[in-house]
């Protein structure tokens, strides 16, 4: 395993040879990457290339087991902590699935999220930045469409002190316009100098979005550079994202 060379200054959000198994099965193998405060990156590859997996270990979550690496985050160390204290730290992840609670209502669901400190925005200020939610606030969560459960789930992370937000294909069965609205929210939370990590199967769209890129094949990086670079290298894509 190596050492971490920038251990004593790490990048505002620094992942640095993360390994991770489920069971037996060894899925992240020494992904290594830094993002820069207020920056998307996209995370992307194949089907099964490991980045879920990598989120998920980022998140601190039990599967997968992290094994090895570290984690940085405005020079706390997530990767000794549990999953409920990198959130507390300011790590938010948006699961694919979303995760709305079953029975409660929109504005329940956010304020769930702020019952314990650090709390983030205000109802206020999240229902400006998604009146459909002000609209259906008092709706189960369950009942949203696709992208109102996207918004929202962001919505509960930006509850919080958010700093990093961990976002797991989020334009997935989604209609073109909703992942414009979605890609809009992004880019005012860019500006709040929130880094977002995405990893999204629709690469053009998660691309055209980021301002780096990272690209994984069977859990390892095999590219790590600007987005614009990955979309004007035809090669590129075509091995390791088959676009």
């Amino acid at each position: 395993m190596k050492k971490n060379p920038n251990a004593s200054a790490p990048s505002y959000f620094s992942v640095w040879d993360l390994h991770a198994y489920y069971g037996e099965s060894y899925i992240v193998q020494g992904v290594t990457f830094n993002v820069q405060e207020g920056e998307i990156l996209a995370l992307l590859g194949r089907n099964g290339a490991g980045k879920t997996s990598t989120l998920r270990a980022i998140a601190r979550l039990a599967d997968p087991m992290l094994t090895h690496g570290e984690i940085w985050l405005d020079h706390q160390k997530l990767h000794s902590m549990k999953s409920y204290e990198a959130a507390q730290a300011g790590l938010g992840l948006v699961p694919e699935d979303r995760c709305i609670i079953q029975g409660l209502t929109v504005e329940e669901n956010i304020q769930l999220a702020q019952i314990a400190e650090p709390v983030g925005w205000s109802l206020d200020r999240l229902y400006d930045l998604f009146p459909r939610l002000k609209e259906r606030r008092k709706q189960e969560g369950t009942t949203l469409s696709g992208g109102e459960q996207q918004m929202l789930a962001v919505a509960r992370a930006l509850a919080r002190d958010l700093k990093v937000l961990l976002l797991d294909e989020p334009y997935e069965g989604l209609a073109p316009v909703i992942v414009d609205e979605i890609e809009k929210t992004l880019n005012i939370i860019k500006e709040q100098g929130i880094t977002t990590v995405i990893v999204e199967q629709n690469a053009v769209r998660a691309l055209e979005l980021a301002d780096r890129a990272v690209i994984l094949d069977t859990g390892q990086v095999v590219f790590d550079g600007t987005a614009k670079e990955v979309l004007e290298n035809e090669e590129l894509r075509h091995e390791y994202l088959a676009i």
